[in-house]
């Protein structure tokens, strides 16, 4: 085997581009790269790496033969595919909030956690935390194992890249706006998960 083959859903949004360039740049065995998004994006291409890769849609996107699936494109997206994904044989590794609650989904952060991978065979699936407890839980580990931890109390304040493309657009525009003297646009911001 030459490398793995991936499958990235969600491959048009911030954090799907964001996972490209990470494979791409610490140089994973990749194979065979697919970019998977939502029907009103095939035909659109993504980068990776040196190439443009044509997105495909997922609702049609057979995974057999995928190594890995890596979701981002938020719960709802990913409770009604993941499972599909896992089943037709691909690891699954969820970047929503849709199975960091579930029993049977290991919640892993590498550097914390490895061995709990072990426990995606059940259903295929691996979830990861909330970007702020990643972080603070690499931080914590080395205390936790040298003193141990009894309690912990965290604010965190979320980055609005967190809620998608739209979202950024939205949060450039008003406070084009306010810097304007204009005050705040009559729409509401719309709140929507990163597309599929």
């Amino acid at each position: 085997m030459n490398g793995y083959n991936v499958a990235v859903v969600g491959a048009t949004g911030l954090v799907g581009e964001t996972m490209m360039q990470i494979l791409a740049q610490r140089e994973f065995p990749v194979d065979r790269l697919h970019a998977v998004a939502s029907e009103r994006s095939v035909g659109k291409t993504v980068e990776f790496g040196e190439r443009q890769v044509a997105v495909e849609a997922l609702n049609d996107f057979d995974f057999s033969g995928m190594h890995f699936a890596l979701f981002s494109a938020g719960a709802g997206t990913a409770i009604e595919h993941a499972p599909r994904a896992a089943a037709q044989g691909a690891i699954v590794i969820d970047n929503s909030s849709a199975f960091r609650y579930d029993d049977d989904v290991p919640l892993v952060v590498p550097e914390v956690n490895p061995s709990a991978l072990a426990e995606c065979r059940e259903r295929g699936i691996v979830a990861n935390p909330n970007c702020s407890t990643i972080q603070l839980v690499v931080a914590l580990k080395p205390l936790y194992d040298a003193i141990g931890i009894q309690r912990i109390s965290v604010a965190t304040y979320q980055a609005v890249s967190g809620a998608g493309r739209r979202a950024m657009e939205d949060l450039v525009r008003h406070t084009a706006n306010m810097m304007a003297g204009k005050g705040r646009p009559e729409e509401p911001a719309d709140a929507e998960e990163e597309e599929p």
